[in-house]
Order: structure tokens, then C-alpha cells, then sequence
């Protein structure tokens, strides 16, 4: 724009003024009009809001189908639809595909247990090409497994044979002494019962093992005995349940092995122990047997003769050392065969997940009428329709298909999902915000402002420059260590802390910030920024907590004076700041929540939003918390001493009487009276107009008044709509129902904007208790420990202050000032703006499949 003005020549003072203040005015317009033309030509922020999405179709030979969906999938950027979410899964097109894909995997699954069992890693080969020939690998797989069977049952076998010769050894070593033992208990026995005389009454009442020894070799039955080994831990249980079958009519013998044995299921050492039973008669030989096979203890034939048990032994001992060359021959051999498959292992299961997530993708298509081509819906950006032409281009031509894929974009009468691009900075502040509940569709992402409200938040409650130093390096050890940690399998909670080490990174220097404003470091202040403004009355300084401080110098530069530490003037004055600065945080938060209400009315065109929502909703909430914020910048600003508590409450009570000592500034009685006049009168603003226009815009639209003629695109819509859009189309207005809504959202902001601004006081005593507790664990523990000259008891106090420092103050305190930091975005900051009703974007990629692996 150009402006011609002439010569001063012939102008009238007046005219001169008039001319002056007409090209100010047209170069403050020029000025207004390039601004506005440059905001509008800037550049969308990529996470402002959602990418913008298509529906699409996909018509895809059946001979290209599965190269297509494999290029997709290597893509990673389209979701599918599934066109027969009516079909149960053994009803689909490809379940004989994916039922041999899940056959492989287990398969794969075996291979991996064996290999872990042996001790044995597996490693990973170069990267796979999508065309894989599924079938060799599923013969080939299939003779792995057979002969890895046929293997672990040889093996199996030879174990369970040396195993119960080592047992058998055992029980010769351990028994024969027990039989010799016994047969001198015997002879003495037998000498004790010449002694004494019997009678026949007594002799029913005996036991059978005392009968065997009173009547010797004359017994039919004779004195017989049964060997074994049984688990050590079983053992006490066994001898009980043998003493009760037998009702004591036996005797019982045990000792410990002396090397445990290899049990083949667990593969692990099992301490064992050998026994020996004396008993009479064959009802008790039967009734022992069955408990030693319920106790899994094997019995094995101890012969008398010290000879035979010396050959027995000898020959054991040959046939073990035999067992021993050919079972470690064969763990060899098995070795060697699961180490060629862990080779190839990694990639097999990467082969595997990703056909069956291919056939699995495929399964969500359906056949046309021909049944040659198969038919696919999904979504997809905007910005990578050309990349998934180019990746089906590709799949036609690699599958010499003379038939291309067809592609082509649907008007689709759903919303769209939610596609928001991170980054590994971005992702864990997205997390939060996705934590309580999607965006949707193009809706105002937080995300943008959270980053630096959430770790601002938490500095303010947490600000200590020393705690927040302890953070920065917790950070900066994540951060540097990331690709390391990022191949390593963590726990829960280290994996949640690894994820969040920018959210950590950020809230430690705003801690510092915010601590540096404090001037605490580990509660104690320093002279950073030059010397204290405040000085005491006498040397002793005795008096500075009951008479104060004198001001003698300028003001401290930077945050709190050190001097005030431990003054009259500190809790007051702190109590005040941290309090009348968390209003003024709230107010601010709150308010950029409604502006971006306003954004989302004007991204969406809903100027009904603009008029009865956002312009009461602004008026509400700043007539009354965004004066009570200017007053509060007003008083700090002129240092006057009017109670703002009786300002706000009389302004209610009283609005007509005079302010007297608590006016700040002329005219603020007026300004009181509209202001509070604003306030009531945003209320009905809120609640009436809205339902009724509703109501209006309804009947107007679907009762004749107005008409317009239908396209044949708009036709041919209808006609192919589902039944569900249909019916949202014609569903009846309920006035009530839409009454109803907007009278809750109407109380529900008046009365949210009462307590969600006493819900920001909790920045306040958040950092109080931080900063109480800090100092209390400085006095009372380092401090007094310092006030002892002894080493031990310094060191100790040092101890348990770094143990307080640690645990109390950078774990749980870090934890609470986060927590409340989360409420106050969700609850307080994004319930003026956010619906998050919305759902993610979950395109079929194979590098989701590994990251779910992963987890």
C-alpha cells in the first residue's frame, strides 16, 4: 500500500495535524494487515495438531496380494479396516496360513527353550527380504524338531538309566552297612530274649519284628527288608506314612547320599536320600511298595552276600563309565545341532511373526465379486499417499502381475484416527497427554504446551537449585547411555524412568531455575548474585528472628534475599509469594486452556462455540481470577498493604460500600460493580442461547425451510452410506438431553473455575513442605551431627542425610510433585479445551511387531 502525500506548502496548521495523524493510521493498518497476512502464511506446527488423514481402497490381485501388504508393512503407514469383522477367525480367507505361521512359532518357541536350557546364545543374521519361501522353511523346521525329539529321548533314556545305576550304587554302599549293623543287633537281641519267659497273652500283643526275632529261622515268614532311595525333602512324610500303615510293626533305616543326582525334567541337582525297611509278612512287603511309588522313591535288591554286593558294584560301576562317554558324546551332538539353528534362530522368528502378521492383515481384506482381486480399506496420511503408491508400484512390478493395484481415496463418514509424529524428545510428554485419552481428530494437542508447563510446574513445587542438580545428572546419565540402555531388556520401573529421560532432563533445569529463585541448595542460601540488601541490627544477629532485618543496600538482584533464611520475614514473606504466584500460574494456565477452545472452534467452524461458550467462559473466569491477579501485580507493583482477601470477599458481600485502605487504584469500585456484573450475567450466556440455536438450526435443516439441490456425487452417497451413518443423519434432536448437557458443562465451568484455582494453591504448599522438610533434615541431622566433634558421629550424620537427601526428597518427594504436576494438567488445563475422545493411529508396520516383542 502506498500513500502519496504532497509539499507541506499550503497546509493550514490544522490540516498538517489532520494529514499526520491520517499516515500514522495508514501505516499502523499496512503494519496490521502485513502481520496478519504473515500469520496466516506461517507454517503449520507438525504436533499442533494431528496429521491430516484419508480413508482409502485398495483393490489388489490376488497374485500381488501378499508382496503388497509385505511393502506396507515395511511402510508403516497405513491402517487397515477389517471387512469381516462379521467372520470368526476360522472363518476367514487365509486361516490355513496363519495356523502353519503359529505351528512355526512354536516350533521356534522350542527351539529357543532348548537352547536357553543348554546354556547356549543365539545370534542374529543380516536382514530379511520380504519374499520368503514359507514352506521350506516349514519342512525344514519340522526336521529340526524331530530330530532335536529324537535326541532329548535318547538322552532322557541314557539319563534316567545312569541315573538309576548311580542310585543303585548308592544303595549298595549305604545298605549293605545297615545289614551288617543289623545282623549284630540281632545276635544280641536274640541273647536278651533267652533270658526272659514269654507268655502266651503277651506274645499277641508284640511286635512282628520282635515275633521274627523270638522265634528266629522257625518263622515261615522269615525277617525281610526293602532298599531304596527317595527325595530328601519327602523323606520325614515317607517315614511317617510307613510307621502308621504298618502300625509300627517295621523298622527303618536312613542315611544321606553322597552326591546329589541330575533330575532330567528340572535339570537340576536333587539331594537324595537312602533307606532301608525291615518288616514281616507280605501284606506289609505290599502296602510299603505302593507308598514308596506314591513317593516317587525307587527300590532297588540289596543281596545278603558281601560277595555278590562286590560284584554288583564292580559291573555299576563299568556300565556307568560307559553311560558317561555316550551321554556326554550325545550332549555334544545336541549341542552342536542347536547351535547351528541359534544361528539362524532371531531371524526364523522375525520370518515367522512377520508372515503371520501378513496373513493376519490379509485376513482383514475381502474378495470382490470376480474372487481375483482382493478389496482393503484403511486409513492413511495425507502426506504418505504417494509413498504407499510407489510401494505398491513396486509390489506389482516384483510380482509380474499384469493387473496393477488400484488406489484410490473414499470420502469416509467416520472420524479419522489420530496421528501425531513424535520424536524421542517428544514421545514421553505424549505419552501423558495420550495417558488421558487421544485427541481427536485435529483437536488442539497439549502436548505443544505441556512440555514446558509440566516441567515448570514441577520446578515450582520442587525448586531446590541442589535436588535439582542430583536430577540433571540422573538425566544425563539416561541420555548418554541411551543406545546402550535401549538394547538391554530393564525392569518395569527402569524402563518407565529410561522412557521418560527428557521429561526428567527438563524439570531438573527448571528446578535449578526455580531453586536459584528460591536460593536454596539443599535448603541452605547462598550469595550468588551479589551481597544481601538486609543486614541485622547488632553483630549476634540474635534478634533477626523477633525484631527483623535492616534494609541497608539495594535490592538482591535474583530471587530471595539469602538473609531472609531464618528472619522474621521468611515464612511470611515466602507464604505469601508462593501463593499469590500460583494463582497467578492457574489464572494464566486456565485461560491459555480457553484460548485454545477458541482455536479448535475456529479450526472446526463453530462459531456457536465462539459466541456462547468461549467469550462468557472468558469473561467469567477473568472478572473474577483475572482481577484478583491484577491486583495482585497491582500491590506488588506499588507495595500497598490492602488485604485482598477482604477486597474479593466484600466485592461479593458488599459491592456499593467504599474499599477505604484496601483501594489500590481509582475507579476500582466501579470496575468491582462490572466486573461482577460481567461475571453474573456470562452465566445465563452460557446456558440459554446455546440449546435453543441448536434446536433451531435442527428444525430449519430437516422441516422444509430450506432446500438445496443434491449433486450426483452427494446421490450416489447416500446410497452406498452404511445404515450406521444413516442413521446418524436423521436421528431426532432432544432438546432436553442438549439442555441438559450444556446446564452441567455451564455448572461444571463456574463452579471448575472456583476450585480449580484453589486447586493451583498446591504449587504453594507443595514447595512449602519441600523446602520445611528440607531444612528439617539440614538442622536436625547434618547439622546437629556437626555440632559433635566426634568423627563417627559426623559421619553418620552425613550418612543419614544423604540416606533423607535420596530417598525421601529426590524419590517420593520427585514422585508427589510429579503426580500433582499430571493432575494439573489433566484435570485443571485440559478440561477447559480437550475432549480426548479420539483413537491412535495404528498402521500395520513390522516395526511394531518388534517393539511389541520387545516389551
Amino acid at each position: 500500500m502506498h500513500l502519496i502525500i504532497d509539499d507541506d506548502e499550503g497546509f493550514t496548521p490544522e490540516e498538517e495535524n489532520r494529514r499526520i495523524t491520517l499516515n500514522r493510521s495508514v501505516r499502523v493498518a499496512a503494519v496490521g494487515t502485513i502481520i496478519m497476512e504473515l500469520l496466516k502464511n506461517l507454517p503449520q506446527m507438525d504436533m499442533m495438531r494431528s496429521e491430516k488423514m484419508t480413508s482409502v481402497q485398495l483393490i489388489i490381485p490376488v497374485e500381488s496380494a501378499h508382496r503388497a501388504i509385505s511393502y506396507l508393512g515395511e511402510l508403516g503407514l497405513l491402517q487397515f479396516r477389517d471387512l469381516n469383522a462379521d467372520k470368526s477367525p476360522f472363518q476367514r480367507i487365509f486361516v490355513n496360513q496363519v495356523k502353519r505361521c503359529a505351528e512355526m512359532s512354536r516350533k521356534l518357541r522350542f527351539f529357543k527353550d532348548q537352547i536357553h536350557k543348554a546354556g547356549l546364545s543365539s545370534s542374529s543374521l543380516p536382514t530379511i527380504q520380504p519374499d520368503i519361501d514359507l514352506e521350506r522353511l516349514e519342512i525344514q523346521l519340522a526336521n529340526y524338531e524331530h530330530e532335536l525329539l529324537e535326541m532329548n529321548a535318547n538322552s532322557d533314556q541314557l539319563q534316567q538309566t545312569y541315573n538309576e545305576l548311580l542310585e543303585f550304587k548308592m544303595v549298595l554302599q549305604k545298605a549293605g552297612g545297615f545289614l551288617v549293623s543289623s545282623k549284630s543287633h540281632e545276635v544280641m537281641e536274640e541273647r536278651e530274649l533267652d533270658e526272659n519267659v514269654f507268655s502266651h497273652d503277651y506274645q499277641d500283643s508284640v511286635s512282628l519284628l520282635d515275633q521274627e526275632m523270638q522265634s528266629g529261622s522257625s518263622n515261615p515268614s522269615g525277617l525281610r527288608f526293602i532298599s531304596g532311595i527317595i527325595v530328601k525333602s519327602k523323606m520325614l512324610l515317607f517315614e511317617r506314612t510307613l510307621f502308621r500303615a504298618t502300625r509300627g510293626n517295621m523298622f527303618f533305616n536312613q542315611a544321606d547320599a553322597d552326591e546329589p543326582i541330575l533330575d532330567p525334567v528340572s535339570t537340576e541337582m536333587v539331594e537324595k536320600t537312602i533307606f532301608v525297611v525291615y518288616f514281616s509278612g507280605e501284606h506289609s512287603r505290599t502296602k510299603i511298595l505302593k507308598i514308596c511309588e506314591a513317593f516317587d522313591a525307587n527300590c532297588y535288591p540289596v543281596p545278603e552276600d558281601l560277595t555278590k554286593q562286590r560284584q554288583i558294584t564292580e559291573e555299576i560301576l563299568s556300565r556307568l563309565l560307559d553311560l558317561e562317554t555316550t551321554l556326554d558324546a550325545g550332549i555334544r551332538h545336541r549341542n552342536a545341532a542347536l547351535h547351528s539353528i541359534g544361528l539362524h534362530l532371531l531371524t526364523w522368528m522375525t520370518m515367522v511373526k512377520r508372515e503371520k502378521a501378513v496373513f493376519d492383515t490379509l485376513n482383514m481384506l475381502d474378495f470382490d465379486v470376480t474372487k481375483k482381486c482382493l478389496v482393503g480399506e484403511g486409513w492413511c496420511p495425507i502426506f504418505a499417499k504417494s509413498q504407499i503408491q510407489e510401494a505398491l508400484q513396486r509390489a506389482t512390478y516384483d510380482s509380474n502381475s499384469q493387473v496393477g493395484i488400484i488406489f484410490h481415496v473414499m470420502e469416509a463418514v467416520e472420524s479419522p484416527p489420530t496421528y501425531i509424529r513424535t520424536n524421542r524428545f517428544t514421545y514421553a510428554y505424549q505419552e501423558i497427554i495420550d495417558a488421558y485419552g487421544v485427541a481427536k481428530y485435529q483437536e488442539a494437542n497439549p502436548t505443544v504446551f505441556t512440555v514446558i508447563t509440566f516441567p515448570f510446574l514441577f520446578a515450582v513445587m520442587f525448586g531446590d537449585w541442589g535436588h535439582g542438580i542430583c536430577l540433571l545428572f540422573g538425566a544425563l546419565f539416561l541420555i548418554t547411555h541411551e543406545k546402550k540402555l535401549t538394547s538391554q531388556k530393564l525392569g518395569s520401573f527402569m524402563e518407565m524412568l529410561f522412557g521418560g529421560r527428557y521429561v526428567l532432563l527438563l524439570m531438573s533445569i527448571f528446578s535449578i531455575y526455580c531453586g536459584l529463585i528460591y536460593n536454596e541448595f539443599f535448603s541452605i542460601p547462598f550469595h550468588i548474585f551479589g551481597a544481601s540488601a538486609y543486614k541485622c541490627r547488632d553483630t549476634s544477629c540474635s534478634d533477626a528472628y523477633t525484631t527483623g532485618l535492616i534494609k541497608y543496600g539495594d535490592t538482591y538482584p535474583f530471587g530471595v534475599d539469602p538473609s531472609w533464611r531464618g528472619s522474621r520475614s521468611e515464612l511470611p514473606f515466602l507464604n505469601s509469594l508462593k501463593m499469590k504466584m500460583s494463582i497467578l500460574f492457574g489464572v494464566t494456565q486456565m485461560n491459555l486452556g480457553i484460548l485454545l477452545s477458541y482455536f479448535n472452534s475456529v479450526f472446526f467452524n463453530n462459531s456457536l462455540d465462539i459466541r456462547y461458550q468461549f467469550i462468557p467462559q472468558m469473561i467469567f473466569l477473568n472478572s473474577l481470577f483475572g482481577y484478583l491477579s491484577l491486583l495482585i501485580i497491582i500491590k506488588w507493583c506499588t507495595g500497598s498493604k490492602a488485604d485482598l482477601y477482604h477486597v474479593m470477599i466484600y466485592m461479593f458481600l458488599s459491592p456499593f460500600d467504599d474499599l477505604g485502605d484496601n483501594e489500590l487504584f481509582w475507579g476500582q469500585k466501579l470496575l468491582q460493580i462490572m466486573l461482577l456484573v460481567s461475571a453474573i450475567v456470562a452465566v445465563p450466556w452460557m446456558l440459554f442461547p446455546k440449546p435453543f440455536i441448536l434446536q433451531k438450526l435442527h428444525f430449519k435443516r430437516f422441516h422444509g425451510r430450506s432446500y438445496n439441490i443434491l449433486e450426483a456425487s452427494e446421490i450416489d452417497m447416500e446410497d452406498h452410506e452404511p445404515d450406521s451413518a444413516r442413521r446418524h443423519h436423521v436421528e431426532e434432536f432432544n432438546f432436553s438431553e442438549v439442555f441438559v448437557y450444556q446446564m452441567i458443562h455451564s455448572i461444571e465451568f463456574v463452579l471448575g473455575s472456583v476450585s480449580n484455582t484453589a486447586s493451583y494453591l498446591r504449587l504453594w504448599a507443595l514447595s512449602l513442605a519441600h523446602s520445611e522438610l528440607s531444612t528439617v533434615f539440614y538442622e536436625k541431622i547434618l547439622r546437629l551431627a556437626w555440632g559433635y566433634d566426634n568423627v563417627i558421629i559426623r559421619m553418620v550424620g552425613i550418612v543419614v542425610f544423604a540416606f533423607a537427601t535420596g530417598f525421601i526428597l529426590l524419590m517420593m518427594e520427585t514422585l508427589s510433585a510429579f503426580l500433582h504436576a499430571l493432575r494439573l494438567h489433566w484435570v485443571e488445563f485440559q478440561n477447559k479445551f480437550y475432549s480426548g475422545d479420539g483413537f491412535k493411529f495404528k498402521p500395520f508396520s513390522f516395526a511394531g511387531i518388534a517393539d511389541a516383542d520387545d516389551r
